[in-house]
C-alpha cells in the first residue's frame, strides 16, 4: 500500500492581485462628487434636463423615505440576529391601520396608528422566531401572507358601506401632517416674508453641475411634509443610538455573539425582542407615510418597498449612512421612471459609462474576466442608447426593479451581516 505525498511550496504563498485601498470618508464622498458629475455631463449631452431637475430630486427623496423607513426596520432586526424579511407585511399593516386611525382621529393619529401596526407584526415575527425558534425565513414570509389577508378582512369589515369606500379602499384621510420650505435654500417664507429662491435661481440656468447641485439641494428643502424630515432624522440618530449608546452596544453584541453578550449579564430574548419590534414600528411608519402621501389606504399600495427596503438594507451594509445612500438611488430610480422616458434614455447613457468604469478598475484588481464582460455590457447599453431615440414604457416601469438587482449584484463582494444573523439561539448555546 502506498503513501502518497503532497509537496508543499516552499516559503508564502501571494496574491498576484492588486487590491484598491479602503476608501476613507473623503474618499468616499469624492466618488460621490465624480458620479455626480458625470451624471451632470450625461444631463448636459442628452439635453434632458428634468434629469436632475428639483422637481426629480423632490420625488426620488418622497418615493426614498417608505424604503429607507423600512430598511431602518430590518437594520434593528439584523443588527439584534433576527432576520426580517417581513418587512413588506409590516408595512401593509402600517398602511391599514395608520388609514383607519387617521380617518377616525386625524393624520398625526393615523401615524400613531400605523406604528402600532407595525409594532404588532413585529411582536408577532419575535414571538415565532425568539420564543418558539422558528425559522426566520419562513416566519417572515408568513407575515407577509398573514398582512395581505387580514388587512383585507378588516378593511371588509371596517370601510365596506363607508362613504368613498370599499373593501380594499378607506375613506378619505381629512387634513394633513403639514408642509415645510426651508428659508433662502428653496424660497421658504420667515414671519409671512417670503425669502430669495437661490438654489431654484441657479437650477433655472441650466450650467454644468452648478445647476444640477441647485436642483438637488432645492429638491430636497422644498415642500417637505414634517413626516419627512422625521424620517430623514431618523438616520442619524439611528446611527447615534446603535454605536454612541450602551443600548445600541448590547443590541449589537446580540446579534453579533450571543452567548458571549449573555454571559456578560445581557438579556439576549429580551433585546431581539426590543430589535424586532422597533423594526416593525419602523417599516409601519413607513406604511403610514405612504398612505398620507396618497391621503388614503389602498389595497396593494406598498408596491413590494417593504422588499426594495430590504435590498437597501443589504447595499448599505447593515449601516444607516448605506441605508440612506440605498433608499436614495432606488427612490431616484423610481422617480425617473415616474417624471418622463427621457430620463430612462439618460440613465443608459449613465449606465454605460460606470460599467466602462468599473470594467476598468476590475482589471486593475486582477478580474480580467469580469472586466470583459462589463465592456461587453457597457458597449450593449451605449450601442441601445445610440440607436434608441425612446425607451419603451415596459422598460420603463423596471427601472427601480432593474436597479435593486443591478446593485445588489455588484454590491454582494463587500457585504458583512451580523455575525449571528439568522441564527437560532437558546441560553446556554453556543454561537
Amino acid at each position: 500500500m502506498s503513501t502518497l505525498r503532497e509537496t508543499l511550496p516552499q516559503g508564502p504563498v501571494t496574491d498576484t492581485r492588486r487590491h484598491l485601498p479602503q476608501l476613507s470618508r473623503f474618499g468616499t464622498l469624492l466618488v460621490v462628487f465624480v458620479v455626480f458629475a458625470v451624471f451632470a455631463g450625461v444631463r448636459v449631452v442628452t439635453d434632458a434636463n428634468d434629469l436632475t431637475s428639483s422637481g426629480t430630486f423632490g420625488a426620488a427623496l418622497r418615493l426614498a423615505v417608505p424604503i429607507g423607513l423600512a430598511a431602518l426596520g430590518g437594520l434593528y432586526a439584523e443588527r439584534a440576529g433576527v432576520v426580517n424579511i417581513g418587512l413588506e407585511g409590516m408595512m401593509i399593516l402600517g398602511t391599514w391601520f395608520g388609514a383607519w386611525g387617521g380617518w377616525l382621529w386625524g393624520p398625526w393619529a393615523g401615524v400613531a396608528c400605523g406604528i402600532l401596526g407595525g409594532a404588532l407584526g413585529g411582536l408577532l415575527h419575535a414571538v415565532a422566531t425568539v420564543t418558539f425558534g422558528v425559522d426566520h425565513i419562513v416566519s417572515g414570509v408568513v407575515i407577509n401572507i398573514l398582512a395581505v389577508g387580514v388587512t383585507r378582512y378588516l378593511a371588509t369589515a371596517v370601510f365596506t358601506g363607508q362613504p368613498g369606500a370599499s373593501a380594499t379602499l378607506s375613506p378619505p384621510v381629512s387634513g394633513n401632517v403639514g408642509r415645510f420650505t426651508f428659508p433662502f435654500l428653496a424660497g421658504g417664507r420667515i414671519f409671512g416674508w417670503e425669502s430669495p429662491d437661490m438654489f431654484g435661481w441657479l437650477e433655472k440656468k441650466h450650467w454644468f453641475l452648478v445647476s444640477d447641485f441647485g436642483g438637488l439641494v432645492k429638491g430636497l428643502s422644498s415642500n417637505l411634509t414634517w413626516l419627512t424630515i422625521i424620517a430623514v432624522a431618523l438616520v442619524p440618530i439611528s446611527a447615534y443610538l446603535l454605536w454612541h449608546t450602551t443600548f445600541g452596544l448590547r443590541l449589537r453584541s446580540v446579534g453579533e455573539a450571543p452567548t458571549a453578550a449573555d454571559s456578560l449579564g445581557v438579556n439576549v430574548y429580551r433585546m431581539k425582542y426590543i430589535g424586532v419590534i422597533i423594526s416593525g414600528m419602523l417599516s409601519g411608519l413607513g406604511g403610514a407615510y405612504l398612505m398620507l402621501e396618497a391621503g388614503r389606504y389602498k389595497e396593494g399600495q406598498t408596491a413590494n418597498r417593504g422588499f426594495i427596503g430590504l435590498a437597501a438594507l443589504i447595499f448599505g451594509n447593515w449601516m444607516p449612512a448605506g441605508i440612506a445612500m440605498g433608499a436614495g438611488l432606488f427612490g431616484f430610480a423610481d422617480a425617473l421612471q415616474l417624471r418622463s422616458s427621457e430620463n430612462v434614455r439618460a440613465l443608459v447613457l449613465f449606465v454605460a459609462i460606470v460599467l466602462g468604469f468599473l470594467a476598468l478598475r476590475a482589471v486593475y484588481v486582477g478580474q480580467p474576466l469580469t472586466g470583459a464582460g462589463m465592456i461587453v455590457a457597457a458597449v450593449v447599453f451605449g450601442v441601445y442608447f445610440a440607436i434608441t431615440a425612446k425607451v419603451p414604457n415596459q422598460f420603463v416601469a423596471m427601472t427601480p426593479y432593474v436597479t435593486t438587482l443591478l446593485v445588489l449584484a455588484f454590491a454582494a463582494q463587500r457585504l458583512r451581516p451580523p455575525a449571528a444573523d439568522g441564527r437560532p439561539w437558546r441560553k446556554g448555546q453556543q454561537i
